[in-house]
Formats: structure tokens, sequence, C-alpha cells
């Protein structure tokens, strides 16, 4: 299963940028999250010739938030190429609050081949962004850093590599609110472990923590385990587990766990439970207001591949 472009990123409608197109049929700058990007496969210019013509046809003072779609043939150029591009034009992006880093579909690219590198050189170069958003794991680098205003953070990859899992969760993040990582497989470079997400479960860092997605994971029974008598999960409003191999045995530790009637939302779609796990998990928590996502029950497949045949919705 494929993931599609992004709808929307800061609450902003996103929006295609086309050079050369009639100016007046644009929304403002400020009112869309503008998507700049290239055909690989037709010879249409360079993705820095189209972001200099983004640049010039759209105010970039009123830009509050940037979409980086396909860049190029994005198994051979790395991210860091946009990225800098992006950076050199800082103070011309003076009200930029979002960045999200390799909008690819499956059709542009699948997920393992988008090459990515260190991301956290937008949070130096944009004290003022609120979220940063990152596709692939491929060569991705996040080293731990510091930033005052950072809200949301989300790493969307089919196989999360331990050092970034680390480089995030030591990172001194005072303001961070939703945190979504897609752990992904082992085949893919997801080689982090419940043990690797200690400091986060302890509950001491990332003070304003309200939303947790530790998602699309091989791992997902036994992230389960570990949240049941983690500190952390008394101060989230919601949790999602969705996308990844959570089966009977990581609802049922859920459930035996600390209460999670104090959620607002607890999402699990994507899922391996049975029926009655679905209703014991349904009958527990929804009489308490917390709205369960439980769609999406899926079957093991046939030959076993992964965890007793489960397998996540986005590896490859």
């Amino acid at each position: 299963m494929s993931v599609d472009h992004l709808h929307e990123l800061l609450g902003l409608p996103a929006v295609d940028f086309q050079s050369g197109t009639d100016g007046g049929t644009r929304p403002a700058a400020g009112a869309a999250a503008w998507r700049v990007s290239i055909d690989a496969y037709e010879d249409e210019g360079t993705w820095e010739e189209e972001f200099n013509a983004f640049l010039e046809e759209v105010d970039p003072a009123g830009v509050r938030a940037l979409i980086i779609g396909q860049w190029g043939e994005s198994y051979e150029e790395k991210s860091s190429y946009p990225i800098g591009l992006v950076i050199a034009a800082a103070d011309r992006l003076t009200s930029l609050e979002a960045v999200f880093v390799g909008d690819l579909t499956m059709e542009e690219a699948e997920i393992s081949w988008i090459e990515q590198s260190d991301v956290t050189a937008l949070l130096d170069a944009f004290p003022a962004l609120v979220e940063l958003g990152v596709r692939g794991g491929s060569e991705l680098v996040f080293p731990a850093t510091k930033h005052e205003r950072l809200r949301a953070l989300t790493i969307e990859t089919g196989g999360l590599p331990r050092a970034v899992v680390r480089g995030v969760l030591e990172s001194e993040l005072p303001a961070l609110e939703r945190l979504d990582l897609w752990l992904g497989v082992s085949a893919y470079g997801g080689d982090a472990d419940v043990a690797d997400l200690a400091p986060l479960l302890a509950g001491t860092r990332f003070p304003a923590l309200h939303h947790l997605g530790l998602r699309n994971s091989e791992i997902q029974n036994e992230i389960a385990a570990a949240l049941a008598s983690a500190p952390l999960v008394a101060r989230l409003r919601t949790l999602d587990l969705s996308c990844g191999t959570l089966g009977d045995e990581g609802a049922a530790a859920l459930l035996e766990g600390q209460p999670l009637t104090h959620l607002d939302v607890l999402d699990l779609h994507h899922h391996f439970l049975t029926e009655p796990m679905e209703r014991r998990v349904t009958e527990a928590l929804e009489p308490h207001g917390v709205r369960v996502d439980l769609s999406e029950r899926c079957e093991p497949w046939d030959d076993e591949e992964g965890p007793e045949g489960r397998y996540v919705t986005v590896s490859e």
C-alpha cells in the first residue's frame, strides 16, 4: 500500500505550484501549503529552476507552509539538494512555519528509494518552524538538536533507523506536542527496538507532548506491551498504534495495563485483532468517551512472511 500526496500541512490545503501560470488564479501566499516538485521522467527543468520560479511568482515573505515534492531521481539525489536551496532562501521565507520533505507517492518512488539527508538543517535555519515532516528513511540523519518552537514532528518510513530514533529522543524540543514515527520493518532499515524508545516512554522527554504515534511497526505488540506501563501515557490525549502488526496479545497488554480511559482517541486501524478482542477493546473504552479506530482488520499472509504472516501498511 502506498502513501498519498499530502492534502494539507499546517492546516492549509496543499496546492501544486506550477510556474508560468496566471498568478491571478493562485491563492494568496499564506493561504496554501505550496508543493514544489518536478516530473523526473519528463524533461521539464530542475527543481532549482522550479523553486526559483516559485520564489519569484509567489510572495516568499507570505509563505507559511512548503512541501518539497519530487526533486529529481530521488534514489540518486539526496534531499540535501532541495533542503539546501530552501535554507539559502531563508532570508526571503520569513513567515515559514512548516516544511515537509519528500512528498512522493509510490508512482514517483518507493518510500525506500527516497534518499534523505540531515533534515535538522531546516530546524537550524528556521527557528520559527512549528511543523516538520519527512518521508523516507534511507540516508536519513537526525542528530540530537534543540528547537524552541517545533510543535509537530512526523517521520514516515518503511524502516526507521535506530540512530534517527535516538537522535529525535535526545533532542530538546520543549514545545513538541505531536510526535509520529513510522518505525517500519527491519528488512528496510527499521532496526529500532523497544529499548530505544525508553526515554520517550518514561515521560521525561517533551513536556508538552499529548499525541504519540508509533506506527507501521513489525514490533507493534512489543510496543503496546511497553506502553501498558509507560508513565508517558497518562498525559497523552491521542495514541496511534496503527498500520502495524498489532494482534490480540498487544491489545490485551494495553487493556490489562494502566487505564486508557482518559484518551480522546486510540487509533489501531490496520490490525490483526480477532473479533472477540475487538469487542473487548471497544467495550472497555468507548463507554468512557474514547474514540477507538479498529478499521481495516487484516488477515495474515498464508506464506507467513513477517511475524506470523503479519505485515505493516508501508514497507518498501
